[in-house]
Formats: C-alpha cells, structure tokens, sequence
C-alpha cells in the first residue's frame, strides 16, 4: 500500500473516532492538534472519579469534585506529565493506546510543588515530571487527601 494511502486511511479512523468522542462527550472538543489527550483524560476522570468537569477548560482546574476540591487532570502517552500553576488536586493518568489507563498521580499539588520547588519556573511554566516519581509521590497520598473514585 503506498504510503499516502496509508496516512489517508489512519487520518481518517483517527476521526472517526474523535467524531464518536464528539458525540458521546460533547462539553469537550477532542481536537486533534493539542487537546485530544488531555480531553481523554478528562472524560475518563469524569466516568472514574466523583467529579465534574467545567463546562469549558479553565486554566488552572478541570473540575471539581463532590466535597468541593478544585481538580487539575493531565494525561499521557508518555513517560511525564505536566503542570505549570500548582493545582489544588492534581489527578495524573498514563494512557495506553488499548484504553487502559493508569492512575499515575492521585493528590494535592502541593506535595509535588514542595518535591520539586527547587526547580526553576516552578507554579509559573509547564514543567514535565517523571511518571516514576509522580508514582512514589502518590503512594505517600492518605486516602483523605485522594479523589476518591465513583462506586460504580
């Protein structure tokens, strides 16, 4: 198969599954240039956890749960994830391309600012973070302080 052709029909699955996305989540706008990962997992923190996400993205939170915390939701493909204003709650998920997810991070955004303030531009650019370490962070999280997930 040449590879133009190749490209046209990956594109063209690659929408028809924003365009199912659309349809079933229409407060997000799935758009493929920059949004699509974070609007993923934004829904799947929407379907797991007892929140609810904005009407319309906001800068520093995404939702807001239950018991009223202010959530910040970042997902995935790779091996960081990213914030850039300290978040009340941060909520961090690894994505893999089967749908799986992993939760990465579950907790206040202050106990990642006090780990990493030392770096430059802290609170004030997007910074990345190491999965691994986000991972050691979280499991020193008590379940007070989680997001807790919906009794499904």
């Amino acid at each position: 198969m040449p590879k133009h052709q190749t490209i046209n029909q990956a594109l063209a699955l690659i929408f028809e599954g924003i365009d199912q996305l659309r349809k079933t989540f229409p407060n997000r706008a799935f758009t493929i240039d920059g949004r699509l990962v974070g609007d993923v997992g934004e829904v799947i923190a929407a379907l797991e956890y007892d929140i609810a996400l904005h009407e319309t993205s906001q800068p520093d939170h995404d939702a807001t749960s239950t018991d009223g915390r202010n959530v910040q939701i970042k997902a995935t493909f790779k091996e960081q994830l990213t914030f850039k204003t300290i978040p009340d709650y941060y909520l961090g998920f690894k994505l893999f391309k089967d749908g799986r997810f992993e939760e990465i991070y579950n907790g206040p955004g202050e106990i990642i600012y006090k780990r990493y303030g030392h770096r430059k531009g802290i609170g004030k650019q997007l910074l990345s973070f190491p999965i691994s370490e986000l991972r050691e962070l979280s499991k020193r999280v008590t379940p007070d302080q989680r997001i807790p997930k919906r009794n499904l």
